[in-house]
């Protein structure tokens, strides 16, 4: 029975850590009613509302915010370094290299996160996660490159490294979360404010400031609500007690449902690229999943 529950309760954070996914399928098409706002601006502005969110939560449920926050300093650089770090390399990335090559670099962090998780006290890799995880990959270059050719140049080798770091530093930073299970989720909240903060250093230092219109404010504002806002704080909760390796084979996914979502809002069209990657994606994931779906033929009789 103990057993049963364990799996159960498993099955359900993995569910909650999914719901991550559909929300970060929905940042390409939310960018695009940003306009022309600078990168760093739209990173501040965003995580800002999700802090902001979380302490009216804090406030209105009357919780003890000092406990949320008070974590030790090895937390806060992982967490803070993970948000802020994600985004900044992959903002670096994009300038210094080309989008396409950019993308297919970065989009190595769930096959990290999959590759990583065999380094977790209990956790063990299989053939199917590889393999799973490995076709997701397939479908996210057939998305990226179209089924064009890529063609990586040594004049970008900083643009790759940062992309790289990008995907590196995601996939360090879901991983061990599971090492910090004991830290509540709301402190990805703190996170969040902390993340604001350095992006708004980073806009003042790099980017020249533009007043949203009241459009743009709207999509910032769903922006911060969802892919970067909620959408930690349920990812946080999927790889602390979910399977991390599932999560790692669905994450793919997120470049399919954006790009899904992009052709419903007349943004872009279908394909048969589309298509193929949406079998190899699929595929993938139900393949990385196995060990939520396969039955043990052997079943406990208490």
């Amino acid at each position: 029975m103990a057993l049963t529950s364990s799996a159960a309760s498993t099955s359900r954070a993995t569910a909650i850590g999914a719901v991550a996914i559909l929300l970060w399928a929905s940042l390409a098409l939310l960018t695009t009613g940003t306009g022309t706002l600078p990168p760093f601006e739209i990173m501040a502005i965003s995580f800002a509302v999700a802090f902001l969110l979380c302490v009216g939560k804090w406030l209105l449920l009357r919780e003890r915010i000092a406990g949320h926050l008070r974590q030790a300093g090895g937390v806060w650089l992982i967490g803070v370094g993970g948000l802020f770090g994600y985004h900044f390399f992959y903002f670096l990335a994009l300038k210094t290299a080309p989008p396409v090559e950019a993308n297919l670099i970065n989009y190595l962090w769930p096959l990290l996160i999959v590759l990583f998780s065999a380094l977790l006290p209990g956790e063990r890799l299989r053939w199917w996660h590889i393999a799973g995880t490995l076709l997701g990959l397939c479908g996210s270059l057939l998305l990226v490159t179209g089924g064009g050719r890529v063609a990586f140049r040594v004049e970008y080798a900083a643009g790759y490294a940062s992309a790289l770091a990008c995907a590196v530093t995601w996939g360090a930073y879901s991983v061990l979360s599971r090492r910090f299970g004991s830290v509540p989720t709301d402190t990805v909240g703190g996170f969040c404010g902390v993340t604001a903060v350095l992006a708004a250093l980073c806009h003042l230092s790099f980017e020249q400031t533009l007043i949203p219109t009241p459009g743009e404010w709207l999509a910032l504002l769903v922006m911060g609500a969802g892919p970067t806002g909620l959408a930690f704080f349920v990812w946080d909760v999927g790889m602390k007690r979910g399977n991390i390796k599932a999560l790692g084979g669905l994450s793919y996914a997120t470049p399919l449902l954006s790009t899904l979502l992009l052709i419903l809002a007349g943004r872009a069209r279908p394909s048969l690229e589309l298509a193929l990657a949406c079998l190899f994606i699929v595929g993938g994931a139900v393949l990385a999943s196995r060990d939520l779906w396969a039955r043990k033929r052997a079943q406990p009789l208490a």
